[in-house]
């Protein structure tokens, strides 16, 4: 698979496009010069675009998308000396959503210090979620896990109430979101609102929501804003000792993931790489 390093300039891209590359990983291609990688290709991506008018050719981060977005490159990894809103925009200009999916968001793949993988959204992008946007969040994240971690994933919509402890608008919010998601896709195994300590003890579960199928086994968080997201992979990270892998765009037409500012060639790396094995899946 070919993943194109839209920082190609920085030094961090440059080490991990090595590694990459003598590993056998992805073939790396450094987007570092946009002038030499505008094709034809590119330039009618750009074109058909209905963002046009706002992608700007001269920017290394467009010209990485657009290489996904006209088929030259099948993954996209950025952000490395840019803020997410870049690279959101240079998603949403250059490659658009996929079918059926009215929002771009995030989310992050932990893996605790045992080897368990879960997953949590939204981390990075959408700050205050209405209930639609919730139920989309919880659904592209959901989709996230199943194709990163395997297994079936188990959605928590994450409140400060379990089931009805507590009232107030913003648990209302989680609980409509809850029930547009079993709507749209009522095979997922989904419930809310429920509090962490519900979603992942099991202990804790069986008293505060013994008729749960989630509560207990929740392997999918999904949080109901920025702050509570982003505050709570980082205490995961920091805490738990878990290693952090995002924030990873998701409901996005191709793939296209973002990157920390404070990361290393070892974390540009191993992004690729997801983001390979994400286009790899889908191409099948």
């Amino acid at each position: 698979m070919r993943v194109a390093l839209a920082d190609g300039g920085d030094e961090r891209a440059q080490a991990a496009a090595r590694h990459l590359d003598q590993e056998g990983l992805a073939v790396p291609v450094l987007v570092d010069d946009p002038e030499g990688l505008r094709s034809p290709a590119v330039e009618a991506a750009a074109s058909a675009s209905p963002w046009a008018e706002r992608i700007d050719r001269d920017d290394p981060l467009h010209v990485a998308a657009l290489m996904v977005a006209a088929g030259e490159a099948d993954a996209c990894v950025g952000g490395a000396s840019r803020p997410t809103a870049d690279v959101v925009r240079a998603a949403l200009y250059c490659i658009g959503t996929a079918p059926g999916v009215d929002i771009i968001s995030s989310s992050f793949l932990l893996v605790l210090a045992d080897g368990t993988p879960i997953t949590y959204g939204d981390c990075g992008v959408v700050p205050e979620p209405d209930a639609d946007q919730l139920a989309s969040i919880a659904l592209s994240t959901a989709a996230t896990h199943q194709e990163l971690a395997g297994g079936t994933p188990r959605v928590a919509m994450l409140s400060y109430s379990t089931l009805g402890s507590a009232h107030g608008a913003r648990v209302e919010r989680v609980r409509s979101a809850t029930e547009k998601v079993r709507c749209r896709v009522p095979s997922l195994a989904v419930d809310g609102e429920l509090q962490f300590d519900a979603a992942w003890d099991q202990q804790v579960a069986a008293i505060k929501a013994p008729d749960s199928d989630v509560a207990g086994r929740a392997n999918v968080f999904v949080f109901p804003d920025l702050d509570s997201g982003n505050i709570a992979y980082k205490i995961t990270q920091q805490l738990a000792g878990a290693r952090a892998y995002g924030p990873l765009l998701q409901g996005t037409a191709r793939v296209i993931h973002d990157l920390s500012r404070g990361c290393d060639a070892h974390d540009i790396a191993t992004v690729a790489v997801i983001a390979a094995c994400q286009a790899a899946r889908r191409t099948r």
